[in-house]
């Protein structure tokens, strides 16, 4: 089953490492991934851009279209992982990994259910 392992943490914090500091989460990062990756597949691996990069499409009949930061929180959703696990324990072992190489912050495990358009369904 495929999971989304998403990763919250404080921007400010993150943004604010230096970039060996930034380079060396990155390096522990990847070698939790690699433990991972004996027991999982892993598609996409993204880190997203800075809050205030991004644009937000609210609801409506008249979508509104408003530039970022819109979340009023401590933690801000910064990047994830899909990995294809055997089971949701598997999924819960690869955000341990996975969080024990952050300081701070967390990652959230979410299962994905594949979104397909009638005409894409087999």
């Amino acid at each position: 089953m495929l999971y989304a392992l998403l990763c919250y943490n404080n921007e400010a914090a993150v943004c604010g490492l230096s970039k060996e500091e930034d380079d060396a989460m990155m390096g522990r990062v990847r070698a939790a991934e690699e433990k991972i990756v004996a027991k999982s597949s892993f598609g996409p691996r993204l880190r997203l851009m800075p809050t205030t990069a991004a644009t937000f499409v609210k609801a409506g009949q008249d979508p509104m279209v408003i530039d970022g930061p819109f979340a009023e929180t401590k933690e801000q959703l910064l990047g994830f992982w899909i990995v294809d696990c055997a089971s949701l324990e598997d999924a819960i072992d690869a955000g341990r990994h996975l969080a024990r190489e952050r300081e701070f912050g967390g990652i959230e495990v979410r299962p994905i259910s594949a979104y397909l358009p009638p005409s894409e369904a087999k």
